[in-house]
């Protein structure tokens, strides 16, 4: 019988690799080495069946569920811990004859049970899929081209225009995602990973993971020699789900902008940044806005009251500055009865209508617990990528209500010139936007979908996402769905944004 300490003291002999253990006398690595140099070429590299292989999900042993020193089967394409005799995948490799195995951390590949290892030009391909590399030209070059690339299962697909796997319910994060992956200079920050490899972080801080699963996803977006047409985002989401310490669920639907906003400002923080240091996120996101706000007097008091206390510097209008990541945008309230003319009518308002709550005059009462106040917004800074929020959800004690009206925006050249201050008016270049991702939520607003239309910028035109699901859209659909969340690109020569890939 095998004592739970035999168990760990196996676990732990299997978890060495002697080839790559420095405390190995030299004469043994050196007899090592010689037995590679015969070994380089192995003859069962045709029983390697690449339409079985998905590096996507966890790196775990699928016997012992352990991370340390796990290999995955080239044959089967399943993980398994250790390669010394009696490891897991030394006993798979005797029962099954498979003999091709890859280590998922070193990226070694080696023929079990002989254990020796294989080096052979081939097996490239397989080592890219599992860790993509890009070079600098080939980033900048990302925008330049719209070549389609042909999967190993023989499907084509667009780089960057990649479905992304529905787990259970994690729609709501997907198009968050894809969303991201489309916008040049965050993709450029996170294709490179020696951009953040090096940030410091405190010792034991999790959050530094979601950097890292990011920036493995959006290279699995952007790769452009898949082995099959779509990527799952099984990694990045458990992630998600232990940094959020599970407000963010993959089994449970969530709100896209709730995660969205946990997602920036998260993102943010791991990468270093605060309120004074700024992140690429920063960069590509951050504007600014005054904010005007005079407290209203209870509505219980009588006339003569409320002017005494209006007069009160408590409730004269105060200004203060605020960056922002998002711009939230308010649609006007549906109507509650409709007559049956306008029974299958759905309101409609244009986007500049809901944008004039930025204009600076525009007044908006915001009731807290104990107060009310009168505010009026006017931005200060544009950003060089603009996030609307479509504010279609309410929730109240008993149920959540969705606005369905439609806004109705052109795709390219919205002016915001309008919205800024004087000051600002003078200092900002460029006001000038073109919509790059618009993010759409169907159906109730506990049991709906999500899908996300995105502009290629290679080659002009648009696609959209459902999961799965990739299709080519006419721009002028775009406009019929019910935005939710839009990334909007400022209009200018922004070389040096699109190619920054520092933070």
């Amino acid at each position: 019988m095998i004592t739970a300490m035999d168990s760990l003291k196996r676990e732990r002999e299997d978890d060495v690799d002697d080839e790559d253990n420095e405390d190995v006398p030299v004469i043994k690595r050196r007899g090592r080495v010689a037995e590679d140099r015969r070994s380089r070429h192995c003859p069962y590299l045709d029983t390697i069946n690449r339409s079985v292989l998905d590096f996507d999900f966890e790196k775990l042993c699928s016997i012992s569920l352990s991370h340390i020193n796990v290999y995955a089967c080239l044959i089967c394409g399943k993980y398994f811990q250790g390669r010394g005799l009696k490891s897991h995948a030394y006993t798979h490799s005797v029962q099954f004859t498979h003999h091709v195995f890859l280590n998922l951390h070193t990226l070694k590949f080696y023929c079990l049970p002989d254990n020796y290892e294989i080096i052979d030009s081939s097996l490239e391909d397989i080592t890219y899929v599992l860790k993509p590399t890009f070079t600098k030209p080939h980033i900048s070059g990302l925008d330049k081209q719209g070549k389609l690339y042909r999967a190993y299962d023989g499907t084509t697909y667009l780089p960057g225009i990649v479905g992304l796997n529905n787990i259970k319910a994690n729609d709501y994060a997907n198009v968050v995602l894809q969303a991201f992956s489309n916008v040049p200079p965050l993709r450029n920050y996170f294709l490179e990973e020696e951009n953040y490899r090096g940030i410091r972080r405190p010792p034991g801080d999790i959050m530094f993971l979601l950097v890292q699963r990011f920036g493995e996803l959006m290279r699995k977006l952007w790769n452009p020699r898949n082995f099959k047409a779509h990527v799952s985002p099984h990694e990045m989401l458990q992630a998600v789900v232990l940094c959020s310490k599970k407000n963010f669920q993959i089994t449970k639907q969530g709100d896209a902008v709730d995660f969205m906003t946990w997602f920036l400002n998260a993102l943010h923080g791991a990468l270093g940044g605060t309120k004074k240091k700024p992140t690429i996120l920063t960069k590509a996101f951050q504007g600014s806005m005054r904010i005007f706000s005079k407290k209203l007097p209870h509505p219980d008091l009588t006339p003569e009251e409320k002017e005494a206390l209006l007069l009160t510097d408590e409730y004269q209008e105060q200004m203060s500055e605020s960056t922002f990541l998002f711009l939230t945008l308010d649609l006007p309230t549906a109507p509650l009865y409709k007559d049956e003319k306008e029974q299958l009518i759905i309101p409609q308002v244009p986007l500049f209508n809901i944008l004039g709550k930025f204009n600076g005059s525009t007044e908006k009462e915001y009731k807290t617990y104990k107060e009310n106040f009168l505010k009026r917004f006017q931005l200060t800074k544009l950003p060089p990528y603009l996030i609307f929020c479509i504010k279609r959800f309410t929730k109240n004690n008993f149920f959540v209500e969705k606005n369905p009206t439609i806004v109705n925006f052109p795709i390219t050249n919205v002016d915001l010139r309008e919205y800024l201050t004087e000051e600002a008016q003078v200092t900002e270049k460029n006001t000038t936007y073109d919509l790059v991702a618009n993010v759409v939520h169907d159906g109730k607003p506990t049991e709906g979908a999500y899908r996300i239309h995105v502009l290629h910028h290679g080659t002009g035109k648009w696609y959209e996402m459902q999961d799965l699901q990739v299709i080519d859209i006419l721009p002028q659909m775009i406009t019929l769905s019910e935005a939710y969340i839009q990334i909007w690109k400022r209009q200018e020569n922004d070389k040096d944004m699109n190619n920054h890939t520092g933070a």
